[in-house]
């Protein structure tokens, strides 16, 4: 029963993610036929339409695309914040024993891909995009394996998707440290402020929602003008949202009980409206239903769908749309040392690191796991899609050209991964593969 109890918000969450994968394909696609046909001016007009929004003397002018990359993607950030704390307090990330796996994974996702990409890189000009073959993107990764069905067992969705968590733990930190501009510490300094206060509230495990929004508009501004990128704080708002409840489930059906009781026992109105003692009872109901929601929870159940069926599906749609020109010669040498560091660099790192601490007693296999199928995830990692285009962003936003062929190498690496991760998980079996564990 309690397995159950266990799985089945991360079958919804499964459900979400791999339903918006199959988004972002689509996305992908329209951006690409968009770019390379004779709608590429509407396409690039609708990037670079200008959005103003103002209060006061306060006002922000920026190309479309760019509220996107800014303010949307915050929220993307915001939702990876709160399932990282979620995973760190409750989840897969909890205990070390837990952790080990995915830890020892990510580790090996992260440190190969960027050691290979420094490797292969011959131009100089391109090794700032370095950071961009770290992430692994979890929708995309997720919908393959939901195209494998019943052959994937429930272990292993959750440990690629809790060491694609651990690697975005990292790509948020080398964002923070590596892609943000020259910083203005007097306005983090502000920023800090606010956020102060929101963690003291969580720490009271008080949460005032249009309070905790209103602090949160405020510093993403202030990290936006202060050089560090503002997907940053949304990182930081959600570990200011409080997880625990403020009742728990048992006296809150007890409760609904009474208040179920004592709207039955009330006189209905002869018009169509309720009565002001009904309208106290169903308040009442709302009350307690808000004490027994996890905030995180709660948020994080919202945010989920918004993020998979809207927020990335525009991101990639604005983000994906590589011109690919005869006229203007793409860096072949990014592409292709991108390209390999992805399929190559993620497939060896998470199957070389993962099974070290396997064989060395440093970790275990989830149950009915087997070798040759973490083998085949490790192949899924390479699909770097939403992440890696993100950082490539940051990397070379001075550089189009650079920009645009980090862009097709991501697309490279990421499709070969994910055909490759596909047919190996298809031919793998299960936890008779149990040679790894001796």
């Amino acid at each position: 029963m309690a397995s159950k109890v266990l799985v089945t918000p991360f079958q919804k969450f499964d459900k979400a993610q791999s339903l918006g994968g199959i988004l972002l394909l689509g996305a992908t696609l329209l951006a690409i036929i968009l770019a390379n046909t004779p709608l590429v001016d509407f396409y690039e007009g609708l990037r670079q339409t200008r959005l103003v929004i103002g209060v006061h003397n306060i006002e922000l002018s920026k190309p479309l695309i760019l509220w996107i990359n800014d303010g949307l993607m915050a929220i993307f950030f915001f939702l990876i914040g709160l399932e990282i704390k979620r995973e760190l307090m409750i989840g897969e990330l909890k205990s070390p024993g837990k952790a080990a796996l995915p830890l020892f994974a990510a580790v090996g996702g992260m440190a190969v891909p960027v050691a290979l990409f420094f490797i292969l890189n011959m131009n100089p000009q391109a090794s700032n995009g370095w950071g961009i073959p770290m992430a692994t993107d979890i929708a995309f990764s997720l919908a393959i394996l939901k195209l494998l069905g019943k052959r994937v067992p429930i272990g292993l969705k959750i440990f690629l998707t809790a060491f694609a968590i651990i690697d975005d733990i990292g790509a948020v930190l080398v964002i923070a440290l590596f892609y943000s501009s020259s910083v203005d510490w007097m306005k983090i300094v502000y920023a800090a402020i606010p956020l102060s206060l929101l963690f003291f509230l969580a720490y009271r495990n008080y949460f005032p929602k249009y309070f905790h929004l209103l602090c949160g508009i405020v510093i993403w501004y202030l990290f936006l003008k202060s050089g560090i990128h503002p997907t940053i704080a949304g990182v930081l708002l959600a570990f200011t949202v409080p997880i625990s409840q403020k009742t728990d489930i048992k006296t809150y059906a007890g409760k609904l009980c009474e208040i179920a009781d004592d709207i039955r026992d009330t006189r209905s109105s002869d018009h169509p409206i309720l009565t002001g003692e009904q309208i106290e009872h169903i308040d009442d109901l709302e009350e307690w239903t808000g004490k027994v929601q996890s905030p995180l929870q709660h948020l994080e159940h919202i945010l989920q769908s918004w993020v998979a069926y809207f927020i990335m599906p525009v991101f990639a749609f604005f983000n994906a749309g590589v011109i690919i020109s005869m006229t203007v010669e793409p860096d072949t040498g990014l592409i292709a040392a991108l390209a390999f560091s992805l399929f190559f660099g993620k497939s060896i790192g998470v199957t070389l690191f993962s099974l070290a601490a396997v064989k060395f007693g440093l970790a275990s296999l989830p149950e009915g796991v087997s070798a040759s199928q973490i083998a085949g995830v490790s192949l899924l990692a390479g699909v770097g899609f939403t992440m890696s285009i993100f950082i490539a962003n940051l990397a070379f936003a001075d550089a189009p050209m650079l920009m645009d062929s980090s862009k097709m190498g991501i697309l490279a690496g990421s499709l070969v991964s994910g055909v490759a991760g596909y047919l190996v998980l298809r031919r793998s079996k299960g936890s008779d593969d149990r040679k790894v564990r001796q």
